[in-house]
């Protein structure tokens, strides 16, 4: 989990105007995240420049549950570092309704794959949970108590005191939802938060997401390679093309409620749909002849 400060500006005759994320939660306007023909460049002008992305627009809408999906280095965590403001688009604009992106800034949060490394090993879990709301000078109080429910909410409140090596792989990454919840974001961005847990804690984690995200309904990007998953969990399906110069090739909408199976008629049509397209853009069969 990454924070920052306030992140979106508005454009005023007088210039951007810096949009803080209290008026950012209260206004209640935006309907959409977007980038819009999105172009990035690294180490531009020099031999190893790298086009990452081109030209790409994607459109998210507010609580939407959206998965990026596409084979490894076509560009995925590159979209995700542009919304959360780590990054500056070497052209085009990022918006959060009419407010463009320009930085960091605790509306967006990040949760990563390597939860061991995200965690803090000298912090407890309720610490390491209530860390960002410390940086935002939050009282510690009331900090323990917001830290509180949220371990309640992913189901670690009998383990708020151990340290991040005393849990599990699984537990590990409930820990660091929880310290991205309890920002109460409006953006959640996920890099493939589950692709390190065995098969068992995976469903587990992805059916937990589920409830929390139609409890809260914020807006969800969801980095995966794993097609299964991402029909599963996404509302809408993005596949990117392969790099460099990557763009978004093809959306599939999924409109089948939850929770769903894998035997589910729409998720097996679906899921033969986004594997072709993967297939496609791969170069190659991805079963055995």
């Amino acid at each position: 989990m990454v924070m920052g400060s306030p992140s979106t500006q508005e454009s005023s005759p007088r210039g951007p105007r810096v949009t803080t994320r209290a008026e950012s939660r209260n206004s209640g306007t935006w309907d959409e995240l977007a980038l819009e023909n999105v172009s990035m460049t690294f180490n531009p002008g020099k031999p190893n420049e790298y086009r990452a992305l081109a030209n790409t627009t994607i459109k998210v809408r507010r609580s939407e549950f959206y998965c990026l999906l596409g084979p490894s280095g076509c560009g995925k965590s590159t979209v995700l570092n542009l919304i959360a403001g780590f990054a500056v688009p070497s052209s085009g604009k990022i918006r959060i309704g009419e407010r463009q992106v320009v930085e960091a800034g605790t509306d967006r949060v990040v949760v990563f794959q390597d939860a061991t490394n995200a965690l803090f090993p000298w912090l407890r879990t309720h610490e390491n949970v209530e860390f960002g709301l410390s940086i935002q000078g939050v009282p510690k109080r009331e900090a323990a108590q917001r830290a509180a429910k949220y371990l309640d909410l992913v189901g670690l409140r009998d383990h708020a005191r151990k340290y991040p090596y005393e849990l599990s792989g699984g537990m590990k990454q409930r820990c660091q939802l929880a310290r991205a919840l309890v920002l109460e974001p409006e953006v959640l961005l996920m890099d493939e938060p589950f692709a390190a847990l065995d098969a068992i804690s995976k469903r587990i984690m992805q059916k937990e997401l589920l409830r929390i995200w139609q409890q809260f309904r914020m807006t969800i990007v969801y980095i995966t390679h794993d097609v299964g998953e991402a029909v599963l969990l996404g509302q809408k399906v993005a596949m990117m093309r392969k790099g460099p110069a990557s763009s978004i090739k093809e959306e599939f909408a999924i409109e089948c409620p939850y929770p769903r199976k894998p035997t589910d008629e729409v998720v097996t049509a679906i899921y033969a749909r986004v594997e072709a397209s993967l297939q496609d853009e791969v170069g190659v069969s991805l079963y055995a002849a």
